[in-house]
């Protein structure tokens, strides 16, 4: 669309001197930027994955911070993930009535180990969860199952413990 003529001689050197600082940027824009750029709707936008907390230096605020986004997002992810798992059980279990304990079961079976991996991972860090909190309690999980077995299955036995019972 044409633009409209310049009403006095100040408007018609502002437009020139718009267009000659415009103009350039915005070709540039409209053929080089633009044509090669990936378009994504916002819903589907993929973050890079970033180094996450153990990778970082103690003193690189950039990388803790990126860090701490990253686990922001994918605790996001995975609360979807629960969201629809459970939505999609209580759905089987509507349209399945009264057959729902058969027919739902392996959809069951499949929100319940989700839910279970979530609680191992986020489970007791509270609102204020950060990816250091996180690493922290994996740690401290890491270091219980290798003393005492898997969490859940009691304790092992020592040696010492049993020669002593005898």
């Amino acid at each position: 669309m044409p633009e409209a003529p310049a009403r006095n001689p100040l408007d018609s050197f502002l437009n020139a001197v718009q267009a000659t600082i415009d103009g350039p940027v915005t070709w540039f824009r409209e053929k080089i930027v633009e044509p090669n750029r990936q378009t994504y709707p916002w819903y589907h936008q993929k973050f890079r994955r970033v180094p996450s907390i153990d990778q970082c230096y103690t003193d690189d605020a950039v990388c803790i911070f990126e860090a701490n986004q990253q686990f922001k997002r994918d605790k996001m992810v995975d609360n979807e993930i629960l969201a629809i798992l459970r939505q999609r059980f209580e759905d089987c279990v509507l349209y399945e009535q009264p057959d729902h304990e058969r027919k739902c079961r392996s959809i069951l079976d499949t929100y319940e180990k989700a839910a279970e991996n979530w609680f191992i991972k986020y489970g007791d860090l509270g609102g204020y969860a950060n990816a250091k909190t996180a690493y922290m309690k994996q740690k401290h999980r890491m270091i219980w199952e290798r003393r005492h077995g898997p969490v859940g299955t009691g304790m092992k036995s020592v040696e010492g413990d049993a020669a002593s019972e005898h």
